[in-house]
């Protein structure tokens, strides 16, 4: 069974081309933007570096350590999928106010879960960073809606026959972050070395969390 959970949204974002590719017109209107703010002293040409860099500084790891202690801490896994913004600050993760929400959504035995952005590449930088170019790109966009199982076995994911596919689709004011089931094997494991089980795609549900490799036996 698939399900779609859809939005209708208008909502382009901002992208720079190649240098030996001339600018889009969506990141040549950003560059105007850009221009018009500061003209006004909106915002300083420092402020959108600073913001800039803070986004390059985000990296899949951050994600990682979320789904790492909602492995481990079932209390705190309850808050995060009722209310993220809330319970990524207790790890230190504070979300301005003017972010897009976050939903946090759990993949089960029976259920699972595949985003994407229909009209672009909205995505949850702020605990991935920036999205893959495969994310953005017209094919993935196209086919995750319509064979997201397909999409998944790409990735090495074979969700059973009998469980649900929900394909999630990222707006302008709504992102989504997939907590991947646990691989089996894991329990004497401590958070940091669970994290490194989980990947940025597991995040997005197109993969599963990586299987630990198991210790060779001593001679």
């Amino acid at each position: 069974m698939t399900t779609h959970q859809t939005e209708d949204h208008d909502h382009p974002h901002p992208g720079a081309a190649p240098e030996d590719q001339p600018m889009s017109e969506v990141a040549l209107r950003s560059v105007a933007i850009e221009a018009l703010l500061v003209g006004k002293g909106l915002i300083s040409v420092e402020e959108i570096g600073r913001q800039v860099d803070l986004m390059d500084a985000r990296t899949p790891a951050d994600g990682a350590r979320v789904v790492a202690r909602a492995w481990t801490d079932t209390e705190f896994k309850a808050r995060l999928l009722s209310d993220a913004r809330a319970a990524l600050a207790e790890l230190g993760f504070s979300l301005p106010e003017d972010t897009p929400h976050l939903a946090v959504v759990e993949n089960t035995d029976d259920r699972r879960h595949l985003v994407v952005c229909t009209l672009c590449s909205c995505y949850p930088r702020m605990l991935l960073g920036r999205p893959p170019d495969w994310y953005k790109s017209l094919a993935y966009r196209a086919r995750a809606v319509r064979d997201p199982r397909g999409v998944m076995a790409d990735f090495g994911a074979t969700p059973p026959e009998d469980a649900e596919v929900r394909v999630l689709d990222s707006t302008a004011d709504l992102r989504y972050l997939v907590l991947p089931r646990r691989p089996a094997g894991t329990d004497g494991m401590n958070e940091d070395e669970l994290a490194s089980l989980v990947t940025r795609d597991s995040m997005i549900g197109v993969a599963d969390a990586l299987t630990p490799q198991p210790v060779p036996a001593a001679d």
